[in-house]
This record gives structure tokens, C-alpha cells and sequence, in this order.
């Protein structure tokens, strides 16, 4: 075997390995966060956080929807605003405990639904096609290798109804687990969605859009 393309596939496994461990280890916080506290980032009692989310809400164009998506839920404060203006409401997140705490908070509304899902380069459980009139998107991208931020976009974009909409929100300074800034995913966003962004807000601290194919020509 060539030298140089065994030393490659050498790297490149190095690469996955290092890239996967990575991932473990950001798993293992988010388990951490959410079973020590019901609220690690303090949703309920923050006023900067009770301000974005009713600014999120604000921006959404419609008083009801059909089926609404939002993976990365957390504890499901915001899942719990969004509830009562959908028909059905699908939420992901990645720890367990998480996902306990939101099953707790979404137990009024039989129609939510809160799943342990992974978004990632491959993910494993596919979003049903056109099935979603909105996806909530917020302080997620970030955490996301390059490669899953584009993948997880793409598999988005195709969830979408014809006629759905895409709200996202994110932290705009440096995050120590973090990939990127919420500036690049929001630009990611806009280059693969390749819908009309017809609402946005930048703060100091964060950033908020939204994209309607509704309006797409």
C-alpha cells in the first residue's frame, strides 16, 4: 500500500476518532447540566431569557400552526409558549434528563411530543418530508461540527412544508463549547435554506431570524 495514502486514511481515522470523542464528551455535559438542575440556563427566572423568547414568539408571522418542530428543546420552556399555537408539537433533545423535564412541562398539551434525539452528520432518525409549517431553531447550531451544521440545515429544509417557516436564535459572543459564532450559523442558515428572510433582529447579545417560503417567489 502507498505510503502517503495509508498515513492519510491513518489521519483520517485520527480525525474521527478525536471528532467523536468530541461529541461524546459535549453529550456528557448536556446529561450533566440538565440532571443537576431542572433549569441550568435559568429560562424561567431570567429576564434577558423571558425577553427573547417572547421576542421569538413575537416574530412568527402566524397565530396557530399545524405541526411545529424544535429540536434542542431542553428543559421545553420555550416548547411550552409554543404549544398552545400548534396543532402538534415535536421536540428533540439529546439528554435524557432534558427530555424528562420536558415531558413534565408539556404534560398539559397531549398533542406535544418530546423525544432523545441526536442531531448529527448522519443522523440516524429522519425527519418526515414537507412536515413542518415551523421549525424552531435556538442557541443550537453552534454546538454542531461544520459537516452536522450543514447536514442538520439540509435535513431541515427538507422537513419543511412548502409554506413553512424557520425561526432561529443565537447567542452572538464567544461560547467555550461551541463551534462557531451564532453570526456564521445564521449565515449558514441563509445559504442553505435558500428561502426569503423576512424578519431579523440583532442585538448585542443575540441574533434572530426568520425565513418564510411562503413568500419565495
Amino acid at each position: 500500500m502507498n505510503e502517503d495514502f495509508s498515513t492519510g486514511i491513518a489521519e483520517a481515522g485520527t480525525q474521527d476518532a478525536a471528532k467523536a470523542d468530541a461529541r461524546l464528551e459535549l453529550h456528557a455535559h448536556f446529561e450533566r447540566l440538565h440532571a443537576q438542575s431542572s433549569d441550568p440556563w435559568h429560562y424561567d427566572a431570567s429576564w434577558y431569557e423571558q425577553r427573547k423568547r417572547a421576542l421569538t414568539l413575537a416574530m412568527l408571522t402566524r397565530s396557530r400552526y399545524r405541526h411545529a418542530f424544535e429540536p434542542g428543546c431542553s428543559v421545553g420552556v420555550l416548547s411550552a409558549d409554543l404549544a398552545p399555537r400548534c396543532d402538534r408539537l415535536l421536540c428533540w433533545d439529546i439528554s435524557a434528563s432534558a427530555v424528562a423535564h420536558a415531558r413534565r412541562r408539556l404534560a398539559p398539551w397531549r398533542y406535544a411530543q418530546v423525544e432523545q434525539h441526536e442531531l448529527s452528520e448522519t443522523p440516524t432518525e429522519a425527519l418526515p418530508t414537507g412536515a413542518f409549517d415551523l421549525v424552531v431553531f435556538s442557541e443550537l447550531g453552534y454546538y454542531l461540527e461544520p459537516a452536522a451544521l450543514r447536514a442538520t440545515i439540509e435535513g431541515l429544509k427538507r422537513a419543511l412544508h412548502p409554506s413553512g417557516e424557520l425561526v432561529a436564535c443565537h447567542w452572538r459572543h464567544p461560547l467555550a463549547d461551541g463551534r462557531m459564532s451564532g453570526d456564521v450559523v445564521h449565515e449558514r442558515l441563509h445559504e442553505i435554506l435558500e428561502m426569503p428572510r423576512v424578519s431579523t433582529l440583532t442585538e448585542r447579545d443575540f441574533r434572530l431570524d426568520l425565513w418564510s417560503a411562503e413568500v419565495a417567489p
